[in-house]
């Protein structure tokens, strides 16, 4: 599908000529980043994913003053103690449980998201899209190699078909409706990404989050909020 809307925009040839060491790193970080995220969803709460995932603003920030000496505020500071606080609530509710991995593996997940925007921020060039579709065939012979594809349902089938056209679509709209957004309105629609991820878990799935996510989840919510309107309001 992302090969299709390559061809179709007509930025195959533009990628290809653009696909240099940053992408390559880049598909290793794209295939370990998506099987840390679905085994995420398999081994913790839909809910806990969502949260620890909606770090990913503030975390960015915090590898930007790290890594590119960009300055911080105070209540930059005051905000990433307080999504930091917010992470250890939701993980320390499954310690001694079996989600502890789940969480653990969105907490990778997630820095790995990071990483990869410091990528783009440190190599503006690089193409967005191939390096997803070359993560997508190099995690093929592994999947074959672990798996049996054959032993799937048609049904089973259908639906990660969905699934991976879902994907695409949120991409491309994402990547095309950035350029009409700034980056904190941008950002701030991002996070409305976790209070719905919730909801759909609670009415399709019934799956209720547990009084250490809403705990640790709300103080991750409004730290990140506050972060990104203030950045908003200031133009950042």
């Amino acid at each position: 599908m992302l090969l299709l809307y390559l061809l179709v925009a007509g930025r195959l040839q533009v990628e290809i000529r653009d696909f240099k060491f940053p992408s390559l790193a880049l598909t290793a970080i794209y295939a370990a980043s998506t099987t840390t995220f679905i085994l995420a969803f398999k081994l913790t709460s839909i809910a806990n994913v969502a949260l620890i995932w909606s770090t990913a603003p503030v975390l960015a920030g915090l590898f930007a003053w790290w890594l590119f000496g960009q300055p911080v505020s105070f209540g930059f500071a005051m905000a990433c103690a307080a999504v930091l606080g917010g992470t250890f609530i939701i993980v320390y509710g499954s310690f001694g449980g079996s989600g502890l991995a789940g969480d653990l593996l969105a907490l990778l997940m997630t820095l790995m998201m990071v990483l990869i925007m410091m990528v783009f921020r440190r190599f503006p060039e690089t193409p967005a899209t191939l390096p997803t579709v070359s993560s997508s065939v190099l995690l093929l012979p592994i999947c074959w190699y672990l798996g049996d594809p054959f032993v799937a349902e048609p049904a089973e089938i259908a639906l990660m078909a969905l699934f991976g056209v879902t994907f695409v679509i949120a991409s491309i709209t994402l990547a095309q409706g950035s350029k009409f957004l700034s980056p904190g309105e941008t950002a701030l629609l991002s996070i409305s990404e976790s209070p719905w991820a919730i909801i759909l878990a609670m009415l399709l799935l019934a799956e209720f989050p547990s009084m250490q996510t809403v705990i640790g989840g709300s103080i991750i919510m409004a730290s990140v909020l506050w972060y990104q309107s203030t950045a908003f309001r200031k133009g950042a």
